[in-house]
């Protein structure tokens, strides 16, 4: 089968020949349609998180496609289903987070495209328990990004503790802020898109934006405390410092900073005007199954649609380099057709 693979770090990936994978126990075969590329995958394929991902490494978790196979003890997945595999590929199930919920906190927790092969790929394997269905009727390359993008924003925005007529701020209207904005409008919130671009400012107001604010132009948190008093919950997807700085800066009193970007840098937390404001500063990553069938409900349902372009696996070296220049408005989502 043919796959993009991660040979070396910071080296561009190799799109060559390699075996289809063979199934254990409980696992299926996926033939992927689309797989969504993330932000992640450029971090994978760059080595820059303190936990380095397997080499050599097939990167990709918004893989969807068609099951092909599957393994004995697969029960609740048979062939012919329409399924995504997402970054949480499969957890231990028996620990306290597992057991409570919180099986994205798991230590033993294995993820797609990081810690094994993902979508990068025509076939893809998974356990048959950590993948979701997808709704019949959905168009592939538009549901992908859901299964990290759309869980991603959908759980920060539900710990955000936020309610319907409050005002949330995104930071970053990119890959994952163009649909955290869908998802806060989808759930009743009053919505500021913040971003240094203007394309992505035009695109936030095309979804939906109560109010945007460029960045550049101006300091995002005197103007969100002179329009709205400040915000309930900040929502940063952004991978800058500076974002984070501002988000924090922009929270009201006992409101709620939700952090979900990974820059390379340290977040530097005023412990005095934390303490005095009440304010609440959080980690979300990604979501549980639960979380995923819900955020892909959304989607089906038509309230959260993803900006795509679509791109061949052949392409990805050039998709990343224009990642890295802010050059994509949404999502690029490779298909495998």
């Amino acid at each position: 089968m043919k796959a993009a693979i991660v040979n070396e770090f910071k080296q561009k990936l190799e799109v060559k020949e390699i075996p289809v994978p063979t199934l254990e126990y409980g696992e299926i075969l996926v033939k992927i349609k689309a797989c969504g590329v993330c932000h992640t995958d450029l971090h994978a394929a760059h080595g820059d998180w303190p936990v380095k991902p397997k080499l050599p490494l097939v990167p990709g978790h918004e893989g969807v496609g068609e099951v092909v196979k599957v393994a004995e003890g697969v029960t609740s997945i048979k062939i012919g289903d329409i399924v995504g595999i997402p970054w949480l590929y499969s957890a231990c199930g028996e620990c306290e987070y597992c057991l409570t919920g919180r099986e994205t906190l798991c230590h033993d927790q294995l993820n797609a495209g990081y810690s094994v092969d993902g979508g990068y790929a025509e076939y893809c394997k998974a356990p048959a328990n950590y993948v979701v269905k997808v709704p019949s009727g959905v168009d592939l390359a538009e549901i992908s990004p859901i299964f990290c993008a759309g869980v991603t924003t959908y759980k920060a925005l539900k710990v955000s503790e936020a309610k319907p007529g409050d005002w949330v701020a995104i930071y970053g209207i990119g890959g994952l802020g163009h649909v955290a904005l869908q998802y806060a409008k989808a759930m009743g919130f009053n919505v500021i898109a913040v971003d240094i671009q203007d394309d992505k400012l035009d695109l936030a107001s095309e979804l939906g934006a109560d109010l945007t604010i460029n960045g550049l132009k101006c300091d995002p948190i005197q103007e969100i405390k002179d329009k709205v008093g400040g915000v309930q919950s900040a929502i940063s997807v952004a991978v800058t410092k500076k974002a984070f700085e501002q988000a924090y800066g922009s929270v009201k009193r006992g409101g709620t900073l939700v952090v979900v970007g990974l820059p390379n840098d340290e977040l530097p937390i005023p412990i005095f005007d934390t303490v005095l404001n009440g304010v609440s500063v959080k980690g979300s990553i990604v979501g549980t199954r639960k979380d995923l069938q819900e955020a892909v409900q959304f989607a089906a349902e038509g309230k959260v649609k993803t900006n795509i372009s679509t791109e061949p696996l052949d392409n990805i070296n050039e998709v990343f380099e224009r990642m890295e220049k802010g050059q994509i408005n949404g999502r690029v989502v490779l298909t495998l057709e």
